[in-house]
């Protein structure tokens, strides 16, 4: 019986333990860091992620056109 508590509390600090790293991982924050405070919310990150995705693929975008311009002036 002695044996079972020991293990049960165990496997409850773990999980505990394990959903704190956790929730930090997700959130990108420091693995030891209070994963209660207020960061970004997921919306505000697809928007910020979103624009930045959108500003790469314009430069992107813009490269390939000038390079396809010095091709054909050449």
């Amino acid at each position: 019986m002695k044996v079972l508590k020991i293990m049960l509390f165990g496997i409850v600090i773990g999980m505990a333990i394990g959903l704190w790293i956790g929730v930090n991982i997700g959130r990108e924050m420091p693995l030891t860091s209070n994963p209660f405070s207020y960061h970004e919310s997921l919306q505000e990150k697809l928007k910020r992620v979103g624009g930045e995705t959108l500003e790469k693929s314009g430069r992107a975008l813009e490269k390939t056109g000038q390079d396809l311009q010095d091709k054909l002036n050449k």
